[in-house]
């Protein structure tokens, strides 16, 4: 449809190395396939370059492209995603993480399903299709799948993949969500999902590969698997 504009969201924590990467795939993709597109770069007060870097990218490809929206601190995703969405001027929103655990390449099947159904949402599965999980190794495998089947089992929202991070919103339906939503960190995708199906917004998916982190250390530890647990416990009592 003539005068979409996708903006995404990258919230961003010492993604120095990756940062240059990334938005070079995104623009590159957005481009190749004659998309309106921006960045919203949502940096926590990195304290290792990440910012200088996004002043860089913001000079290579222009204030129209390249928007920098920093934090005080490490606030985390949940309130990350208010942020950006404050500033975006697009009519969808694209969330993904920085780290390259998504491939910007899938924007334009999300896209195009998007189109096919008119959805409010798209969301990537890494558990359907022909989807699927690089260099995780079976602990975190087993982890994610148990989350995933926890949540799915408990909530019932119809969606393979609750935990996943990689989702096209249209942007009024994603400030709905995030109004609704009260969790913070790794749950708030999750919640995001049943919030979405409880307010009776449509969703379809679109199989993604996952690839772990390339630089950096994955965020995902002990004490966030137990937040994890006790977000779909509340979520479950409360929804």
């Amino acid at each position: 449809m003539a005068g979409d504009k996708y903006s995404v969201i990258l919230p961003t924590y010492n993604e120095k190395e990756n940062l240059p990467i990334i938005t070079y795939l995104i623009a590159k993709t957005f481009t190749e396939n004659k998309l309106d597109w921006e960045i919203v770069i949502v940096d926590d007060a990195s304290p290792d370059g990440t910012q200088d870097i996004a002043k860089q990218l913001i000079k290579l490809y222009g204030t129209e492209h390249i928007q920098l929206r920093p934090r005080e601190g490490k606030l985390g995703l949940g309130t990350a995603y208010m942020h950006g969405l404050k500033y975006v001027t697009g009519n969808f929103v694209i969330i993904m993480d920085a780290d390259f655990s998504h491939h910007p390449e899938s924007i334009p099947e999300f896209i195009k399903k998007q189109k096919e159904g008119n959805y409010d949402i798209v969301t990537g599965t890494r558990y359907a299709g022909n989807g699927g999980v690089y260099g995780w190794d079976l602990k975190r495998k087993l982890i994610s799948r148990g989350a995933n089947f926890l949540a799915t089992v408990v909530l019932r929202p119809n969606v393979s993949d609750l935990t996943g991070s990689f989702r096209l919103y249209k942007k009024d339906v994603l400030a709905k969500i995030i109004e609704a939503t009260k969790s913070k960190g790794y749950v708030f995708q999750m919640e995001m999902m049943v919030r979405a199906r409880s307010l009776g917004f449509t969703i379809a998916e679109v199989p993604i590969s996952f690839v772990d982190r390339i630089y950096g250390d994955s965020k995902l530890g002990g004490d966030e698997i137990v937040g994890y647990l006790n977000g779909v416990w509340t979520l479950f009592t409360t929804v």
